[in-house]
């Protein structure tokens, strides 16, 4: 058996310690090694580790940024009525110290703010790694360059040519990148065979002819020609706006453009496209043929309150954006009855005060969207120490929002209004909006 060349840096180590007078003998074993998919769950569970790690260094900055905020805070209480230095006074000493206090306080709270920020981001990209690793189209994409490696390796065993030069054949190194780079192949052939199982679809030349259409980034493309990787269509800059490119709709002097298969979202035949749309209920799309739904995990209400990156799926294997009720569930978009009569749905009307962390929502009263906006765009409504706001969807009565009592301090905004609040919440289920 061929010994294996030692490396450069060994090489140098040895030679360093020989000559301080040390007896070295370098042995090398390339033979007793891990699996790649071995490898490979080590690094997810480091990456967990990190993530744990990451996120603990988060909450521990924003718990001093809050801190911080809450004693630069207590410090301006004092000087809440605007209360000047008054210079000279016995009290000035003490007044600036204080203006010192409160200034290195709130700075710290903007640091540590920004700590939080920063190890937030590092905690979620780590919890990521996984996800976006196996990803399916990132995956083909992987696996196409690890099968070329592959080949010109078994080239330079053959003693040919690959990627514009030799290797001898009798290289040790050759069979162990041989060795890893099939390992590698099972191991995210087994990944996409995953995905195929939940619903993934991977396209290739089978699946189209000339005259068809395909699915590429949200945008029905005529197929022009169909390649070994790709598909060619209209060029991108006709689909600005569109939902449907023909051919006959290229206006950049027939520039043309590919879409590769592991990017594609869907394939409808010339017939198909001809058919009038069905009609669709809110929130949903027309699916794409060979593209069954796949099952996505719901994300806790508390990972994103306002949306989330939703997972990759048959229709669309790249990230978006998508809204979702407060318990988590994925909610609809408004149908466009809804949107034209959006301004008489009904919302409730909520009350924060300053430092106010409660469990629950505090609610005052219930009336139309329009009203609400009225009500809480009005400058009678907030304060130093509260305002209010609304939405129309607060969630469970008792488990997201209760209601509080009505001091009738506002009274009179509602009167000169025109509006009379309810004190039940009786509203039907619809799109989550935006608070004013």
């Amino acid at each position: 058996m061929t010994t294996p060349p030692t490396p450069p840096s060994l090489e140098l180590l040895a030679q360093r310690l020989r000559d301080a007078g040390f007896e070295v003998t370098l042995t090398i074993d390339n033979a007793d090694r891990r699996s790649f998919s071995d490898a490979e769950k080590e690094r997810e569970e480091k990456a967990e580790g990190r993530a744990e790690k990451f996120g603990g260094y988060a909450a521990t900055a924003a718990r001093n940024s809050e801190s911080a905020r809450r004693r630069s805070h207590e410090i301006s209480e004092r000087f809440a009525f605007g209360q000047p230095i008054l210079v000279g006074h016995h009290s000035e000493g003490r007044a600036r110290r204080d203006h010192a206090r409160m200034d290195d306080a709130m700075r710290k709270s903007i640091g540590e703010h920004d700590r939080a920020d920063h190890w937030t981001g590092r905690a979620q990209a780590a919890a990521n790694y996984e996800r976006f690793k196996k990803g399916p189209g990132r995956t083909l994409r992987r696996l196409d360059k690890l099968r070329a490696d592959l080949r010109a390796v078994e080239k330079w065993q053959r003693g040919e040519s690959a990627k514009g030069f030799f290797r001898s054949p009798a290289e040790p190194e050759l069979e162990i990148e041989h060795q890893e780079l099939t390992e590698e192949i099972e191991h995210w052939e087994a990944v996409i065979k995953d995905a195929e199982a939940e619903g993934f679809k991977v396209w290739s030349k089978a699946d189209f002819t000339r005259g068809d259409f395909v699915l590429y980034r949200g945008t029905w493309y005529d197929v022009l020609r169909v390649n070994p990787k790709s598909v060619t269509i209209p060029h991108i800059h006709n689909g600005v706006g569109q939902r449907v490119v023909r051919a006959a709709d290229n206006r950049h002097d027939g520039w043309t453009w590919t879409a590769p298969y592991d990017d594609v979202s869907g394939c409808k035949s010339a017939d198909e496209m001809q058919q009038p749309p069905q009609a669709e209920a809110p929130g949903q799309q027309e699916q794409p043929k060979q593209s069954p739904p796949i099952k996505e995990p719901v994300p806790a209400a508390e990972t994103c309150p306002t949306s989330h990156p939703s997972p990759w799926h048959a229709k669309a294997p790249r990230w978006a954006l998508c809204q979702h009720a407060p318990e988590g569930r994925s909610t609809p978009a408004t149908a466009p009855a809804e949107r034209a009569n959006g301004q008489d749905v009904m919302a409730l009307v909520l009350i924060t005060s300053k430092n106010s962390r409660r469990s629950r929502k505090r609610a005052l009263w219930a009336m139309t969207r329009r009203e609400a906006q009225a009500v809480c765009g009005d400058p009678r409504t907030s304060g130093r120490s509260y305002m209010l706001t609304w939405t129309d969807w607060p969630g469970v009565e008792g488990a997201d929002w209760e209601w509080v009592p009505d001091n009738g301090s506002l009274d009179p905004v509602l009167s000169d209004l025109g509006i009379t609040p309810r004190r039940e919440w009786s509203a039907a289920p619809q799109a989550p909006a935006e608070a004013a």
